[in-house]
């Protein structure tokens, strides 16, 4: 797996690039803007991308912006975005068109080196990993009358791992209960939530945030 770093801080940039060295994973550049990140990326396509969401000049959407640009040269191009913070319209944005192959993270989820490179390997293999943070705030804000406040606390539980990408048997292992638990509290939440059972993959979580986001 050959993967392109874009992080303005010089410390987390190197960081990340002996992370991914140490697991096996080559790095095949280390930028510090969307700029670079973009030369880089159209000299030497990797198989997917790690962009900070704030970059120079004006530390606002720059990582954001530029891997959506990278996404419409090549079609479900992987990105892994990262954020110090819980913004959840630039992770609306970002899965605004085809989900495949997207993650939006929390830049403390770099130090879970085992989770941050799981997640990393999911997004490139085409799956959709978002932060437990960014789903908890978007539940959070929910209306009193909507169905999201109907789930018992374990059904919150299996939605946000849903939402980070996990099949039943990893949501399964996380929560120490059997695959048919999990199976059945996903029915409950498809059922509370209005959505169609039939969804699998990327397509349950999008389909999930698509309800949480409305």
């Amino acid at each position: 797996m050959r993967i392109l770093i874009a992080e303005d801080d010089a410390l987390l940039r190197e960081g990340l690039a002996l992370l991914l060295r140490s697991v096996g994973i080559e790095v095949t550049g280390a930028v510090a803007d969307a700029e670079q990140f973009l030369a880089s990326f159209d000299a030497d396509p990797p198989d997917g991308a790690v962009l900070d969401v704030r970059m120079p000049p004006t530390f606002t959407n720059e990582g954001l912006k530029a891997a959506i640009e990278a996404r419409r040269r090549i079609p479900n191009f992987p990105v892994l975005v990262l954020s110090a913070y819980v913004e959840d319209r630039y992770a609306g944005e970002l899965l605004a068109g085809s989900a495949a192959g997207v993650g939006y993270l929390l830049k403390e989820r770099v130090g879970k080196v085992e989770e941050f490179v799981d997640a990393l390997e999911r997004v490139v293999a085409g799956g959709t990993v978002m932060d437990p943070e960014v789903v908890s705030q978007l539940m959070s804000r929910r209306r009193a009358d909507d169905p999201i406040r109907s789930l018992t606390p374990r059904e919150s539980e299996v939605l946000r791992l849903m939402a980070e990408g996990l099949g039943n048997t990893d949501i399964a292992r996380k929560l120490v209960v059997s695959d048919t638990a999990v199976s059945k509290h996903i029915g409950n939440i498809f059922a509370k939530l209005g959505l169609a059972t039939s969804d699998t993959g990327h397509r349950r979580v999008l389909a999930v945030l698509a309800h949480l986001r409305s």
